[in-house]
């Protein structure tokens, strides 16, 4: 889940099952009881209407929660020039970095890095189709190190240059929870 809208959804859909208190958050739900078994199986089969799905796998939900976690950043547009993916990761998940980079790429088939940058370029998308900030503003809140670098990256991922994508007013973009 990465928006608001999500989240509500998910807790009209637990309102109907409980009236115990419950949290939900990005890509979470947190109740203070287990539902019951038949609660949890309505739950379970609502979920996909909404769009959504149940995980059960830890590896799976060690996985979400990472997509989770580099969504939030890279929505936020808040990094530091000389960020460090697996220095963040790391302490966000308080496990050894290679463990998790590993696993989320047995899983996913690719790296991290490239999954990152991935969704990197589709906040580009966004904000060059928004037409706000500018290349070098872009750069800077998505933490590269120059705007020659943002639109060689850029170019490679999506064979176009960031100002020719946002002359032909390319709409081809996709939400970042739906990047594999």
């Amino acid at each position: 889940m990465v928006c608001p809208r999500c989240v509500l959804a998910v807790e009209q859909e637990l309102k109907k099952l409980t009236d115990k208190p419950f949290k939900v958050s990005l890509g979470e739900v947190t109740l203070e009881e287990p539902l019951p078994e038949k609660a949890l199986q309505q739950f379970r089969e609502g979920l996909p209407a909404l769009g959504f799905e149940l995980l059960d796998d830890q590896r799976q939900r060690q996985i979400e929660k990472i997509k989770n976690l580099l969504i939030g950043l890279v929505q936020k547009g808040d990094m530091e020039e000389h960020f460090s993916l697996s220095a963040f990761l790391g302490s966000a998940l308080q496990k050894e970095y290679t463990a998790v980079s590993r696993l989320f790429s047995e899983v996913e088939g690719m790296t991290i890095e490239q999954y990152f940058i991935l969704l990197k370029i589709e906040k580009v998308k966004e904000w060059l189709a928004y037409d706000e900030l500018t290349l070098n503003e872009i750069a800077w809140k998505l933490g590269y190190s120059s705007t020659a670098h943002l639109s060689a990256q850029f170019k490679k991922i999506t064979g176009l240059t960031p100002s020719h994508f946002k002359k032909t007013g390319n709409s081809r973009r996709t939400p970042l929870d739906e990047i594999r």
